[in-house]
């Protein structure tokens, strides 16, 4: 009977995962689709504690609380500009539970003598793509904190190396099947997919790491799903299932709106430009400065404007001050909207997200191929933080990294104003000809100050 309890419970927390996963699809819906989805994550635990296999609560309580107590400060105190690393971050502690159950699974039927072929291929799948998760999401972690180079990290015969190491590594789950109770080959496994982790990720440079975050999702989701064979539980391999087939899906998505080839993203070194091909979308161009008063004057009297935002908004934490801005153009009379690139920020939905938090109504967030239509009839397009997702060098420069990539088509409103720190190139290291085209006026500072400003204006103007 409490056996025919738990998988009851597992029905209804699928059920409850399914519709989450249909309700984060759409803005409006999204954040009744996380409580949703806390409620399957709570009806699955819940049901978990009950099977008969648990012998002692001791430990589990501790687990409990300790998650419990590294959770709330995660998931409440993180600021938005921290975001994409706590999910890095997250997906590497996920992975690193299925890595350290399908070790301590092995362990147990060693001890027991009884590791049969099909138990070890899912257990061997389980710690394989586990620990490249950990290793993999760590670099991750560590380019976005500004840990490790955002640039590619690259190094002779840097493909070779990472296929060689897969090679390496399934030759040995091969050999685990065969002969489950060699402890050497497990080991050396488990090291090979720690090695593949930093190999595939460290080579990947900054433009790409949403990409990377929902792919890493992906592999976290496999991950479970080897975990759930190895243990006989059936809400694991349903919700493995759904987390690694999202974020694939998601990930080719991605890739595709950036017209990159999905295997060019993880071996590509995106970022690592050719010798020359930055001076070729720059030569001969200044950027124009404009000051807080001038700019204003232009929005405020303007009928429609565009707010471009990018990682620059988050990082400034000035997301509020965007929409009090585009509040403040619409009392004037003026039609405000937010551009929304597929890939701008560093993890998927990020501006979403971002805008959201601030209050800014979800009709006002208007995808990349939607408002690309509207810029022509712009009168002014607002870039606060984005770099190559506004960059026409895709469109026009063969030689550059990202000529290919979809865009905003700002350079087609009638006047451009840029709102950055200095003069310097993006994170992908990729210098944007926008910034020196005639019609693009550049108001340097710290977004979240020239925000303010710009808002003191239009409502003295």
């Amino acid at each position: 009977m409490n056996e025919t309890a738990i998988q009851i419970a597992y029905l209804l927390a699928a059920f409850l995962f399914i519709a989450a996963l249909r309700a984060l699809g759409r803005p409006d819906t999204a954040r009744r689709g996380m409580q949703v989805a806390a409620l399957g994550m709570l009806v699955a635990v819940a049901a978990t504690l009950l099977h008969a296999g648990i012998v002692s609560y001791g430990w589990i309580g501790a687990g409990l609380a300790i998650g419990a107590l590294a959770g709330y400060p995660l998931g409440m105190w993180v600021p938005m500009t921290a975001m994409p690393q706590r999910i890095a971050m997250s997906h590497a502690l996920g992975a690193l539970a299925a890595t350290l159950v399908g070790i301590g699974t092995y362990r147990h039927g060693l001890g027991a003598g009884e590791l049969g072929h099909g138990h070890m291929l899912a257990l061997g799948f389980e710690v394989l793509l586990g620990a490249l998760t950990v290793t993999g999401s760590l670099m991750a972690f560590g380019k976005l904190q500004g840990l490790l180079p955002g640039r590619p990290v690259t190094f002779p015969l840097q493909n070779m190396v990472t296929a060689a190491l897969f090679i390496a590594a399934a030759a040995c789950l091969v050999a685990l099947v065969i002969a489950p109770l060699s402890v050497p080959l497990f080991a050396t496994m488990l090291v090979l997919s720690l090695a593949i982790g930093v190999a595939v990720v460290l080579p990947i440079g900054g433009a790409d790491m949403p990409v990377v975050v929902s792919l890493l999702n992906s592999y976290a989701g496999l991950a479970a799903v080897a975990t759930g064979f190895a243990l006989d539980n059936n809400i694991l391999i349903v919700v493995g299932a759904l987390d690694g087939t999202s974020g694939f899906i998601l990930s080719v998505a991605m890739s595709k709106a950036m017209n990159r080839p999905f295997r060019n993203v993880l071996f590509g070194a995106f970022g690592a430009q050719p010798e020359g091909a930055q001076a070729a979308s720059t030569e001969g161009g200044e950027m124009s400065p404009i000051n807080a008063e001038d700019a204003a004057l232009r929005m405020a009297y303007a009928e429609r404007v565009v707010v471009v935002p990018g990682y620059g908004l988050a990082v400034a934490q000035a997301q509020h001050q965007a929409r009090e801005l585009g509040d403040m153009i619409e009392k004037r009379g003026g039609d405000v909207r937010f551009a929304i690139h597929p890939v701008a920020g560093r993890m998927p939905g990020h501006m979403n997200v971002l805008l959201a938090e601030a209050g800014v109504p979800y009709d006002k967030l208007v995808d990349m191929e939607d408002i690309n239509e509207r810029f022509a009839e712009t009168d002014v397009a607002l870039v606060v933080g984005a770099n190559d997702v506004v960059n026409p060098a895709a469109n026009s420069d063969p030689q550059s990294p990202i000529y290919g990539m979809p865009i905003l088509k700002v350079a087609e409103a009638r006047s451009v104003i840029v709102l950055k720190r200095g003069q310097g190139a993006g994170f992908s290291g990729v210098e944007n000809a926008l910034f020196y085209e005639e019609k693009t006026s550049m108001l340097f500072g710290d977004a979240k100050q020239s925000l303010i400003d710009l808002g003191v204006q239009v409502k003295a103007a």
